[in-house]
Formats: C-alpha cells, sequence, structure tokens
C-alpha cells in the first residue's frame, strides 16, 4: 500500500457489525482511529454496522413477526448489558433511543407497516451501534470523538421510473457529488474524530431511507467520495479480498492489489467482504479502497485503486446461490422485431433488473440475482403469467452462478481445458462471457455446485490460469493466515550444495540422488502398523543404489516389464522373487511366461488374458486388477481407472472373469487398484478400499487387496508435504473394518521424488519482444514430466544460491519441440548467465527412468549422495 497522505484530507473507516459487538473490538476501534489520524495528520470519519444479528432481528420486527415485542425487549436488554459491559451508564448513554425503538411498535403506521416505518425500524440498529461507540470512545477511551447523525448529510438520490416502491425506500442509492458547500461544513465539526451510520440515509420526500443490505459498506464510499477522502478503509472479520471464499476454498489466496473494475466484478458476482455499489462512488472520485482485518490490522488487506498494473488472468472465482433462471421459448421469436423489447418490458413492470442473458434462435434465458432483486414466489408467477402470451416459459430454481474473473478472460480460455472439462460432468444452464472480458460465468444446478469451488481453484492454479505466483497480485493462502497449514521441510539440496557444484563440474545434464531422504521416506510408510506389505514401483526410478537401499528398509519391489524384473534381480544380490509383484498392462505372452517361472507374484487385469493363453495361466496363483470405473490424480494423463483408461478389469466382468479362472483352477490370492497419481484424498482411499474388500468377499480366495501408490509430494514450495499420520488413520480404520485381509501399498514416487534433483547448466540467456529465456543443456529428453503433464518443479540457481530471485524468465531445453519447456516466468537472479548451475527440484521420480536419446541427445549421467557412506 502507499504512505498515508499528510495534510488535512479525511481518512474514512467503515467497521462492520463483529467489529463493533465487543469491548475490545471498540477498543481497537479507538486504537486504529487515533493511529491513522497521527499518521495521516488529517481527520477520521468512523462509518458502523448495528451490532452483528441486530439487523437481522429488526427486519423481522419490520415484517411484522407475531413476536416483536419480545424481540424489541431482547434488543432492549442486550443493548443495556453492552452498555454496562462497556462501562457507560445505559440511561444517560441509551435511555433516548432505546424509548425510540419501544416506541415504534405503538407508531401508527405499524399495523399497515408502511414502508416508511419499516425505514425507521430497521434504522435503529445503527443509531444505537454509533451511539454507544462514541460515548465510548469519548469517555472511558478518552478521544477527541464527536457523534453525528448520517441522515443530516446522504440524501438519497431520486427514484428512477422503473424502481419498486420496495427499492424507493429500502434500498437506496445517495446523491456522492459533493454539492455547495458540503466539505466546508463537514470540516467544521469540532472534533478530530467523527462516528456515523452506515446503512441509512435521508429520503428526499423526508424521513429515513435505508441503502439495503451492505449499505454500510456504500455509507463509507459516498462519505469518502463527497470528502475526496485520502482513503476509504472497510475493515472487516477477514483480511481482504480472496481468490475464492476460504470458507469453501481454505488454500484461496489473498489479493493484495486490485483495479476498480475487477475488485467490482468479486464483490458482484459473489465475494461477501464488500459490497458491489460501494466501489463506483470512490472509482470515481478517485479514491482508494482498502479492505482490512479487525483481529489482523497487522495484515497488508486488499489495496484498491486506479493505478494497480495490469496483471492478466484470473483473479478469483465466486460462487452465487439462489439464482433463478427463466427460460422463454418460441419459434416465432427469430428475428422478430420488438421481441426482446416486449419482453424486458415484462420484467421492467415488476421491478426485476435482469442478471445474464443467452440467447438461440429460439430462446432466451436470463439470470436474476437475489441480492438486486426482490425474487419471490408472488413475483415469479406474476411475471410467468405476463410472459406466457408471448412465448413458453421456464423457471428454473434453484441454481448457482459460478464466476471467473480476471483480465483478458478470452485469451486464456486455451487454459482452461480442465475446468471445461470439470463443468462438463454437471448440467450446465448457461454459459455468460461478460463483454468487458472481466468474467466467465457457468450457471448449473445449486446441488452440483457443491465441492466444486475447491477443484476449480487447483485447477485454474495448476493451468496457470491463476497466476498465484505474481506477487503483485496474490499473498498469502487463508490457511497461512489461520495457521493450519504443514510447512514444507528445506530440500536437502539447500545444505549440499557445494557438493552439488563439484558433480556439475564433472558434466551436466546429471542427476543426483540423496540416499538418506529416500531412506526418511521409507521409513515413514514402515512406521504405519496398518501396512502389511510395501513394494516400490521401480518405474520411478530403477536406480540399483535406491533398489538396494528400499529393500535394505523392508520393501519389496514392483515391476511393469520384464526388463525391469530381470534388472531388479541383478541389481539386488540374493532377492527373493517372492519380493516382486510384476503389474504389466497389454504385455506379451514371454513376458507373462518367464515371469510366472521366475516364481514372482504376478497380476492380470482382463479376461481376454485367460481366454487366449489358458495354458500359460492354468492352476496358478494370481492377483487381480480391478478398475472401479474412475480416476483420479494431478493430470488426465496419471489417471488409471475409468472407461477411458486402459488398465483393469470392468467391474461389470469380476463374474466373467471368476468363471473361467474357476474352469482354470486359478486362484486369485489378491485383488490390486490404482486409480491414479499425486492423490491425497483421505476418502479416495476409503472408497477404494471398501469397493475392493466387497469384491474379495465375493471372491472368496483373496488374502491380500493392494490399493497402489500414488501417493503425492509437495512439487512447488506452495504445496504441503503429504499428511502421512491422517492417511495412516485412515487405514487403521480399514483395517479395523476389513481385519482379515493383509493390506499392500506399492509407491513409487513418494519414496524416490523428493531424493533427487536434475543438475542442468545454462546455455544461453536470450530476450525475445519483452519475454526472456534461460536455456540449459537438459531438456524433455532429460526431464520429461513438463512437457508430458504440465507438471511444476522448482527451478534454481544453484551458482548464485542467496541471491535475490528478482526477475522472471522461461527456462527452456535445447530440444527442437516447442513443448521443451521446464517453466515459464519463472523467477531467477537477473544476474543469471551462461554457465551458471542450476538445479530442478524433486526430480528423482520419473526424471532418468523416462528420459531418451530424442534429437540425438545423450542420456544424463547419475550420481548418488550417501551421508552414510
Amino acid at each position: 500500500m502507499s504512505a498515508l497522505p499528510q495534510g488535512d484530507r479525511w481518512v474514512v473507516l467503515k467497521f462492520g457489525g463483529t467489529s463493533v459487538s465487543r469491548r475490545h473490538r471498540w477498543d481497537t476501534i479507538g486504537k486504529l482511529a487515533k493511529k491513522r489520524a497521527d499518521e495521516s495528520g488529517g481527520r477520521i470519519l468512523v462509518v458502523v454496522s448495528a451490532l452483528s444479528g441486530v439487523t437481522n432481528e429488526l427486519l423481522a420486527i419490520s415484517e411484522g413477526a407475531s413476536d416483536s415485542a419480545q424481540r424489541v425487549a431482547a434488543l432492549v436488554g442486550r443493548h443495556r448489558d453492552f452498555c454496562i459491559e462497556l462501562g457507560l451508564d445505559p440511561e444517560r448513554v441509551l435511555g433516548e433511543r432505546l424509548a425510540l425503538l419501544e416506541g415504534l411498535l405503538e407508531d401508527p403506521r405499524a399495523p399497515a407497516r408502511s414502508l416508511d416505518w419499516q425505514a425507521e425500524v430497521l434504522a435503529q440498529g445503527e443509531l444505537l451501534s454509533s451511539t454507544l461507540g462514541a460515548a465510548y470512545l469519548a469517555g472511558p477511551r478518552g478521544l477527541d470523538f464527536g457523534w453525528m447523525d448520517a441522515r443530516d448529510w446522504l440524501l438519497s438520490a431520486p427514484a428512477g421510473e422503473n424502481q419498486s416502491a420496495w427499492s424507493r425506500r429500502l434500498s437506496v442509492n445517495c446523491q456522492w457529488q459533493a454539492q455547495g458547500d458540503f466539505k466546508a461544513r463537514f470540516d467544521a465539526q469540532p472534533q478530530r474524530m467523527l462516528i456515523t451510520q452506515g446503512f441509512i440515509a435521508a429520503h428526499a420526500e423526508g424521513g429515513t431511507a435505508i441503502l439495503g443490505r451492505g449499505g454500510s459498506d456504500t455509507s463509507a464510499a459516498y462519505f469518502g467520495a463527497l470528502l475526496l477522502a485520502s482513503r476509504v478503509e472497510i475493515w472487516t472479520d477477514v483480511p481482504g479480498m480472496f481468490s475464492a471464499n476460504p470458507k469453501e476454498v481454505p488454500d484461496a489466496r489473498l489479493l493484495t492489489r486490485l483495479d476498480y473494475y475487477e475488485a467490482q466484478e468479486i464483490a458482484t458476482t459473489g465475494a461477501k467482504v464488500l459490497h458491489p455499489r460501494a466501489i463506483k462512488p470512490c472509482r470515481d472520485a478517485g479514491v482508494p479502497m482498502a479492505i482490512l482485518d479487525t483481529e489482523r490490522p497487522h495484515m497488508p488487506g486488499t489495496w484498491i485503486d486506479g493505478s494497480a498494473a495490469p496483471v492478466p488472468g484470473v483473479k478469483a472465482i465466486s460462487r452465487r446461490n439462489g439464482i433463478v433462471l427463466v427460460s422463454m421459448e418460441g419459434i416465432g421469436m427469430w428475428q422478430q422485431v420488438g421481441f426482446l423489447a416486449d419482453v424486458f418490458a415484462l420484467f421492467k413492470k415488476h421491478g426485476l433488473s435482469v442478471d445474464l442473458i443467452g440467447s438461440a434462435e429460439t430462446n432466451v434465458t436470463v439470470s436474476l440475482d437475489p441480492s438486486e432483486n426482490l425474487v419471490s414466489t408472488d413475483v415469479l408467477n406474476a411475471l410467468s403469467a405476463d410472459l406466457a402470451q408471448i412465448c413458453k416459459v421456464k423457471v428454473i430454481v434453484p441454481c448457482a452462478a459460478i464466476t471467473l474473473v480476471g483480465r483478458g478472460m478470452r485469451s486464456l480460455l486455451h487454459k482452461l481445458s480442465d475446468v471445461w472439462a470439470t463443468f462438463g460432468k454437471e448440467r450446465v444452464h448457461m454459459i455468460s462471457q461478460s463483454s468487458n472480458d472481466l468474467n466467465l460465468t457457468f450457471v448449473i444446478d445449486e446441488a452440483a455446485a457443491d465441492g466444486l469451488l475447491p477443484i476449480l481453484h487447483e485447477e485454474l492454479i495448476d493451468s496457470g490460469a491463476l497466476p498465484v505466483a505474481s506477487s503483485d497480485v496474490f499473498g498469502v493462502r487463508w490457511r497461512e493466515i489461520t495457521g493450519d497449514i504443514r510447512p514444507r521441510p528445506t530440500p536437502w539440496w539447500k545444505s549440499q550444495r557445494e557438493k552439488l557444484l563439484a558433480l556439475a563440474w564433472e558434466g551436466t545434464p546429471r542427476y543426483v540422488y540423496h540416499l538418506p531422504t529416500v531412506r526418511e521416506r521409507a521409513r515413514a510408510l514402515a512406521a504405519i502398523s496398518a501396512i502389511d506389505r510395501r513394494y516400490y514401483a521401480i518405474k520411478a526410478n530403477p536406480h540399483p543404489a535406491i533398489l538396494r537401499t528400499l529393500v535394505e528398509e523392508g520393501f519389496g519391489l514392483e515391476c511393469v516389464s520384464l526388463g525391469e524384473i530381470r534388472h531388479v534381480l541383478a541389481s539386488v544380490p540374493g532377492l527373493s522373487p517372492q519380493q516382486v509383484l510384476f503389474t504389466p498392462s497389454f504385455a506379451p505372452r514371454s513376458e507373462y511366461t518367464e515371469a510366472l517361472a521366475l516364481g514372482v507374484t504376478v497380476t492380470v487385469d482382463n479376461v481376454e488374458l485367460l481366454q487366449r493363453w489358458p495354458d500359460i495361466f492354468r492352476g496358478r496363483q494370481l492377483w487381480l486388477r480391478i478398475d472401479l470405473g474412475r480416476g483420479d490424480g494431478h493430470h488426465a494423463k496419471v489417471t488409471t481407472g475409468g472407461k477411458d483408461s486402459k488398465f483393469g478389469l470392468p467391474t461389470a466382468r469380476v463374474e466373467e472373469f471368476m468363471q473361467l479362472a474357476q474352469a482354470l483352477e486359478v486362484r486369485i490370492v489378491g485383488l490390486h487398484a490404482h486409480l491414479g497419481s499425486g492423490v491425497g484424498n483421505r476418502e479416495h482411499w476409503r472408497l477404494m478400499y471398501d469397493e475392493m474388500a466387497g469384491f474379495a468377499r465375493r471372491i472368496g480366495s483373496v488374502r491380500t487387496i493392494d490399493i497402489g501408490g500414488g501417493l503425492p509430494i509437495p512439487y512447488s514450495a506452495d504445496d504441503e508435504p503429504f499428511d502421512l499420520e491422517d492417511w495412516a488413520e485412515g487405514l487403521a480404520e480399514l483395517k479395523r473394518v476389513h481385519p482379515q485381509f493383509e493390506l499392500v501399498i506399492e509407491p513409487g514416487r513418494y519414496l524416490a521424488a523428493e531424493g533427487g534433483v536434475l543438475l542442468a547448466s545454462v546455455t544461453q540467456v536470450v530476450e525475445k519482444e519483452g519475454i526472456r529465456r534461460v536455456g540449459l543443456d537438459a531438456g524433455m529428453h532429460t526431464l520429461l514430466r513438463p512437457a508430458l503433464y504440465d507438471a511444476w518443479h522448482d527451478i534454481d540457481n544453484l551458482s548464485r544460491q542467496g541471491g535475490y530471485a528478482d526477475a522472471e524468465f522461461d527456462v527452456v531445453g535445447p530440444i527442437c519441440e516447442s513443448s521443451d519447456i521446464f517453466g515459464r516466468g519463472r523467477r531467477l537472479p537477473a544476474s543469471t548467465a551462461a554457465d551458471d548451475v542450476i538445479v530442478i527440484s524433486d526430480a528423482g521420480a520419473y526424471g532418468y527412468s523416462m528420459a531418451s536419446h530424442y534429437n540425438l541427445r545423450g542420456l544424463p549421467a547419475q550420481d548418488i549422495l550417501d551421508d552414510a557412506g
């Protein structure tokens, strides 16, 4: 944020209901107001909401609740008690106001619940809280505070002819362009700091007007614009706007800097932290805004102004519930002059504003947002009756609108393939792209939206559409703020810099494997008592030293080809065939024949194997791999379950398989399933094990259930380590439910990935049309994962470790392919130069094992580091 300006300008601070409902919060308000006054040399206007929950009670009273008298009595009691808590005399401070509240029940307008009477009722919450606050801050706190009535300063703007009577009194806009001597009269107030009410204003026809829900934010913005304040600060119970609602998406990022237009879209499409109407007055008057946290005043919050540099990409994803879709269909509407005019005239007649619009040759569908409309059953019925005269009408409720907000949405469409695929699994009623290129909205059934935001948020990050690496916009995650996060351990290679540089001197590219890290991961898995047997999937990294280390730690070895079987038997002297698990896919006959002859455990995964080669399998004990009909994982190419996957026997053919197996006297003693890699969801494992246990009981001869591998590791600094303790607890629960089965796992990545790095040398540093590229002597032939899976690996300059990573580069290789890119926009020292040594982290799995001679380039070297050796 910019420094506070000096001089006599006003700073407007708004505090919501939770911020004014406790004594210590009022102490905070006093401290913040005084601090801002001292820092700026200016004056402070504090705008407050009613105590939390009070407006809801007043709303019930204004709507004629049968127990209104009891509700009023409870409100009187609550405010009196709070007055005493603040060390104030309730009768002296609030007596007159509480009497006015009680008197409103006897008001002649009460029986008819006239709108002007309802406005008077609703206004009492802010009048009470501001009166309390002024008395406390000026009394026990001893601050130079004065009280003022917002209705003396804010006047409702003339209502449009299409506005309903309700909106003209209970959801008004106000005039915010300063006229005459407004600021001079304001400046003439004797106190240095003033407190007033949000939510209320004077009505142009006399009496009180209400600004509607979120009105306190808007009141603060009106005052900020009228006073040409140096800034408007919205103090609330969260530290700003986030990339998603933190209650739904704990990994949502704090948005530290936005321009007015992005903030407007985020607020309009679902963010509750700032009311959408609050932004325009400040935007048009050029008054910066800040959203800050009363409980965490040290945090930067969200800064909103007109000078924020545009950063392309999605900034937030939000959800609005309760959306109403109105579908209007008629064959005669195609190119019918005036049809839309007739339709929208009916929405105008019923006082409804349309949010989204979708059209086809014979259909127009619009959405109504209940936060901006009084959408009742009566209104919808009346609207439908009128529309039925000119078209066929269908009302779809309840719906949810899920909106992506950011700069340049059209240019991001190519990055949203996973998002499109996720929405493709749900029924999408409407897709709407804004004409200002700031949002893209999907309307689906409300029930289908449950649990969807965390998935979409993660997909947006993984695709690069949500550019969380941009520190100009994105701050910490919500879970970092709450302390509910497991820190990633410092990578081993940072303490081995000199050894790695010495190895790089011998030539690059070069893989280096750290056996202590491999042992540490192995021992962590070995400590899980619920697991009976552990195999290492050697396809991740078949280096003989790693194989021997893991066998020493009690692991068997899982192979997927005859070549791997021969490799492990040659690499680990004395290895028993019973320690080898063979799980091939579409292997030739010879591999099954030799594997069975060697005595290793063999897994099969289709009926056709038994049909074509019955002589190979007759009388054998085998494991069976089942496809449970779904997949999971960090990328579509590592999803190994479901119709589109080549792996596993479909559950619908298990009975067929078992009939043939029995005819061949094949005995199935183990069941295996692996649905994907990089899965950290405990529920994934529970469902998979429960389903497999069901099949095991039906088969009858099964002793072992193999739940595969795919355990995730933290590839980026933002990733958390896999919660092994939680996973172990989940496995223990499963064993208690299914104690008769032996539990087997077969991880690869989890054991090897963090134990390896790839060293490469910089060949060239090139700038092209504003993009700087660092070229390496390693490429996609050396480490395929980024090109194949869009995988992230942290990239650092080992030669300049400890220097500032103050510039962005695309890191690329020498292969003649556009996909030969290790990472885009990676931060490295600006001084990065040819011959520097680059380290690519967490490359111990699926690195060398997937390397090739593509472009006739050589394979990388490999080295072992072992502190014990």
